[in-house]
């Protein structure tokens, strides 16, 4: 059976609900647990594909989200959707040609003079949580168990960071250090520097805080508490996102740094820690995929 065809209003009725949707999604920002509903989904390795904007229409409608696909994205993973699961909307992009009334005596496949327009679609997309093994099949695997930071299972991810700081154009020392710093960041020298006597786990950790610092995130500019929130923010969705164990950490949370204007204010924080993680992750190779992948994804 064909689809409906939708009229301008009830196209504009829904686009409107979308964007509802998505203001109110972002609006959780602004509550502590909607804060921290966010950056747990988002540090989740497999939803770091995701766009900032359904990261957060996630988090709003299944906080718990591990790994979220489509339908048949999850075939393909040896899985099937459970009948009568409720579908988790998000918003995927959608281009198609419009072409203009002088070419409508020509082919559909005559490229001359046509123009992309880009639209956003709530699609359906679901956890894995809310999916079965299909049976006979062994399912991919999607993740492993997270590992602590006392060991020393990520040693390989020091040298991608310190070839990502080297980009920055900062060298790294790692030294035995006393006091209660563990490392930190010199933008002055260009020098990032790791306490030795931390287990390799940890080294990673801190040079993940330290590499945040050097992408920009300093006291001049954001003040010594907020940035310290701020970057403790991308370690905890990093080594989440790698797979070390952070349940011992608390979620920074900078909801009330708005004063005027703090819808714009938090989204604007969220943007920066999702940036830089990002940036973070694809030095180290964490799985991801640009956000015009959405629309296969939910296939």
């Amino acid at each position: 059976m064909a689809a409906k065809k939708l009229t301008d209003t009830e196209r504009a009725e829904r686009r409107q609900a979308d964007r509802d949707r998505l203001e109110q999604a972002a609006r959780a920002l602004l509550s502590t647990d909607g804060w921290q509903r966010w950056v747990r989904v988002r540090s989740t390795n497999g939803l770091s594909r995701y766009s900032l904007g359904n990261q957060l229409l996630i988090a709003m409608q299944r906080p718990n989200a591990t790994y979220v696909a489509g339908f048949r994205a999850f075939l393909g993973l040896n899985r099937c959707v459970r009948k009568g699961e409720k579908a988790i909307r998000i918003l995927a992009p959608m281009s198609f040609a419009e072409r203009g009334e002088d070419q409508a005596d020509r082919p559909a496949d005559d490229d001359a003079d046509q123009s992309t327009r880009t639209v956003f679609r709530a699609v359906p997309v679901f956890d894995v949580s809310q999916t079965d093994p299909l049976p006979g099949k062994e399912p991919v695997p999607l993740d492993s168990p997270a590992q602590p930071i006392s060991g020393d299972s990520h040693a390989h991810l020091i040298a991608p960071l310190e070839a990502l700081a080297a980009e920055l154009g900062y060298t790294v020392a790692r030294m035995p250090l006393d006091g209660s710093a563990d490392g930190w960041c010199d933008a002055t020298k260009h020098q990032i520097v790791v306490n030795s006597q931390l287990a390799t786990n940890a080294q990673v950790r801190i040079l993940v805080h330290e590499i945040a610092h050097a992408l920009g995130v300093g006291y001049r500019d954001y003040g010594r508490q907020r940035a310290e929130v701020l970057v403790d923010t991308v370690t905890y969705i990093v080594c989440g996102s790698v797979g070390l164990d952070i349940s011992g950490s608390s979620v920074p949370y900078v909801a009330g740094w708005g004063e005027d204007g703090a819808l714009e204010a938090i989204r604007a924080y969220a943007e920066t820690i999702d940036t830089i993680a990002r940036r973070i992750e694809d030095g180290l190779a964490v799985e991801q995929s640009p956000s015009a992948a959405e629309a296969a994804l939910a296939a």
